[in-house]
């Protein structure tokens, strides 16, 4: 299926000139927050990344915290002004930071960047070479032996003749997880956030990790990327649209910043399925998606969106591509309803608001299926399907420098992201799209965020949810793999039906920032879980150890 994407690439590159163009900052919560806070701290929209739609690209960072430097109240911290370097130093062939270069390499050639192991940059080729390394240990109360991780991998990214980018992460690891994570794996047969894995010693699990695209700017305002990799759409610090939850995926991005305007279009093949007798392919299905967002005034930004869940072969189906979803610009359900097509369309709206300096807002409402006269009613009816967020960010709350305080509703009802075969529902190697949990729950989350001092970033995250979940044989809209045809009742039907599942958790964590993106990491996890059904019934205590280099921090927040 992968030759798709190469005609829909070959299409795109008949053209007379390539513009400069950038990577990616890979996906990492910590990272993205400082950039965002800045956004907020200024009390207006950027003009410079749509923050929405994650990630970002690494010249537009660099020209929009330059610009915020230019403001001048903006970095006025030691820890802002910390930050601020290690962004420029991050990306300095853009920045091209005088900070960044060594006073004394490593070996008299290596780290002669403090960002890179080794580089080169010429005007026909830039290359940046990192190793990658996440080693930790911990205690998890309801297990016998330690909890570890160990990652190996490297990191490479690049330009040839500024026109063509290229990134590419590979990492082995093995690990043995937290006992609530190893039930959740023994539960979906699969690890969450990756794709194949196998068992390592008996009671651990062992999984390769590869990233990797290519990138190129069509004109100054539109650029395309081809690759294997996640996306993030909202401004929460979870998605009911696209989370970066699952596997990462093959992908087409095609996007268009003109103006105040944006616009994502995006096509993603995933997999339908993680179980396949034998040797056979895993089958797999595709997700178009479209995302257009306008900056109102200086404070306000709306988009809208809409996906598509389909595969070119299902039960309705036989091997054939429906190439209609393939226009950027088109209403997808007003292509299943000229066609009788059973595909899964979904659609919605996301909203950031920066009333105040200091201060924003910020929200998702996504549609699955609903009839008008059914909400209206009351009634429960099964397929009154959606999704809604509504949070808040405060930016150096209460007066004290870098501490920043975020609170988070979500929302889910019961069958939302369902369909009636796991080649439409909203997933990709068995695993959720948007949230974690799927649907049929309520969700609170508290984040609270300081950094006392330039090295150091201390995390308190809270999260209360109230789910349901199914006793055997049954479907109470929790479970978005599990055909909705199966339901248990047409009406009455309420978010968190069906067996009662309670989860509080409170995650502290404290990184200290030995050298550029190198980390040491201590994390305190309680999770309690309450609920009849014992496989939901778990109270867990886990005390961990890490250290972190050229990687995000990996957590299971479900």
């Amino acid at each position: 299926m992968s030759k798709r994407f190469v005609i829909l690439i070959l299409i795109g590159l008949p053209i007379t000139r390539l513009y400069a163009q950038s990577t990616n900052a890979p996906l990492n919560s910590d990272y993205y927050h400082w950039l965002d806070r800045y956004e907020v701290k200024a009390g207006k929209i950027s003009p410079e990344i749509f923050t929405t739609l994650k990630p970002y690209k690494r010249d537009a960072l660099v020209r929009y915290v330059d610009s915020l430097n230019a403001d001048g109240t903006i970095f006025s911290s030691r820890s802002d002004q910390y930050n601020l370097e290690f962004f420029r130093n991050d990306n300095w062939e853009w920045s091209r930071a005088e900070s960044n270069t060594s006073k004394k390499p490593f070996l008299r050639h290596l780290y002669k960047k403090k960002s890179d192991l080794t580089y080169v940059d010429t005007p026909e080729f830039d290359l940046h070479i990192n190793p990658v390394l996440y080693l930790g240990a911990g205690k998890d109360n309801n297990r016998d032996e330690l909890i570890t991780i160990n990652t190996r991998g490297v990191e490479i990214r690049g330009m040839i003749d500024q026109k063509i980018g290229f990134y590419t992460f590979v990492g082995e690891n093995q690990a043995v997880l937290p006992r609530y994570v190893a039930d959740e794996v023994a539960r979906t047969r699969v690890v969450p956030h990756e794709g194949y894995w196998k068992v390592f010693k008996n009671t651990g699990v062992d999984f390769f990790e590869a990233r990797a695209y290519i990138d190129f700017n069509l004109t100054k305002h539109i650029y395309m990327q081809f690759g294997n990799d996640r996306t993030f759409v909202g401004n929460g610090y979870r998605s009911l649209i696209f989370s970066d939850y699952s596997a990462p995926n093959l992908f087409l991005r095609t996007n268009v910043k003109v103006w105040k305007l944006n616009y994502l279009f995006q096509l993603n093949r995933m997999a339908a399925d993680a179980r396949t007798p034998g040797n056979k392919r895993y089958p797999e299905k595709f997700v178009a998606f479209h995302h257009a967002s306008v900056n109102i005034g200086k404070k306000l930004n709306v988009g809208l969106f809409e996906s598509v869940v389909f595969s070119p072969k299902d039960s309705v189906n036989n091997n054939t591509f429906d190439f209609s979803y393939l226009n950027p610009v088109i209403f997808y359900r007003a292509i299943e309803q000229q066609f009788g097509s059973s595909d899964n369309a979904i659609l919605g709206a996301d909203l950031k608001w920066n009333a105040f300096r200091k201060v924003s807002f910020y929200g998702q409402l996504v549609l699955d299926e609903f009839l008008l006269k059914e909400v209206l009613a009351g009634n429960g009816w099964w397929a009154n399907k959606y999704a809604i967020q509504a949070g808040i960010k405060y930016i150096d709350a209460l007066g004290v420098s870098n501490l920043d305080v975020q609170v988070e509703l979500n929302r889910v009802r019961p069958y939302t992201y369902s369909h009636y075969s796991q080649y439409g529902s909203y997933s990709n190697y068995r695993q959720s799209l948007a949230h974690p949990l799927g649907a049929n729950f309520t969700e609170v989350v508290g984040i609270m965020r300081y950094q006392p001092m330039p090295r150091l970033n201390v995390i308190l995250k809270a999260f209360y949810t109230k789910a349901g979940r199914d006793n055997p044989g049954e479907n109470w809209g929790g479970n978005i793999l599990i055909g909705y045809q199966n339901r248990q009742q047409e009406y009455g039907n309420v978010t968190g039906q069906g067996v009662s599942n309670t989860i509080t958790t409170l995650d502290f964590s404290a990184s200290y920032m030995l050298k550029h993106n190198l980390f040491i990491d201590a994390r305190q996890l309680i999770r309690q879980s309450k609920s009849e059904l014992a496989a939901y019934n778990l109270n867990t205590t886990v005390s961990s150890l890490a250290l972190r280099w050229n990687i995000g921090s990996r957590t299971y927040d479900f």
